[in-house]
């Protein structure tokens, strides 16, 4: 793991500024936001991307022989709960947490927390057995990437996994869509290879990085197996990175 006091270095978070999280200005109108004539030719039904996270998340964990049903899943940057709502009923539990307390849904069945910062996690040390940041390392910048991994590490047990899934910068098609999109105003793509470096500064052992959304989505309702094929080719919009804290 990465050495020094990691007390210390959240003890720097809590002197910052408190500045209102970006999305809460953008979460009354955050669909709308979405929209773009390329990302929708690409999947008309929103739901399309939270789908394809949770079969890919679901496959990735199955690889390793864990049972879902025995595990505690965090969502960190869970916005509205969409991949809560989809895949939380699969988990022993399943909460959520994001820094924008207007994103966090009052309707749904699971339970979603404000985090104090960006880079801050409002639970217990060694308290969940896998978590997932889904496109949330592209708004973490510089060393704040590397506390809010220190956070992931600090929350998960030993033995835990973490998937981290994020938009590809070597899809051209993925940097017009993020370019273009305002809630990405901010937006620094992180390539698979920075962030299986990332994780692995913390000693997270790599399980396994998959590229995924290569088809739209007429495509891949017929042409699905075939992607799956695809997966080690860096050319799909997504990827994501299954990893593992140690044991011990």
């Amino acid at each position: 793991m990465v050495s020094g006091s990691w007390s210390e270095r959240v003890k720097t978070i809590q002197t910052r500024d408190r500045i209102p999280p970006e999305f809460d200005q953008y979460a009354p109108s955050y669909a709308e936001l979405l929209e773009d004539p390329v990302r929708n030719r690409f999947a008309r039904d929103p739901l399309h991307f939270h789908r394809r996270k949770w079969a890919l998340i679901e496959a990735l964990l199955k690889r390793t022989g864990v049972t879902l049903g025995t595990l505690r899943w965090l969502d960190v940057g869970c916005g509205r709960g969409e991949l809560l709502e989809l895949a939380g009923k699969n988990y022993a539990q399943a909460i959520g947490c994001d820094p924008s307390s207007s994103m966090l849904s009052p309707n749904t069945p699971f339970k979603m927390y404000k985090q104090p910062s960006p880079i801050e996690l409002p639970f217990e040390d060694n308290s969940v057995d896998f978590v997932t940041a889904v496109c949330v390392y592209h708004h973490v910048h510089g060393g704040d990437r590397t506390l809010l991994t220190g956070e992931i590490w600090r929350v998960l047990t030993p033995g835990g996994l973490c998937c981290i899934i994020e938009h590809n910068p070597w899809n051209p098609i993925t940097r017009t869509i993020v370019k273009r999109c305002p809630v990405d105003v901010d937006a620094d793509l992180i390539t698979a290879r920075a962030t299986n470096t990332l994780f692995e500064a913390f000693g997270f052992e790599p399980l396994r990085t998959d590229y995924f959304l290569y088809f739209p989505e007429r495509l891949f309702n017929r042409f699905g197996a075939l992607e799956s094929a695809l997966y080690k080719l860096p050319f799909g919009g997504q990827y994501a990175l299954l990893t593992r804290m140690p044991a011990q």
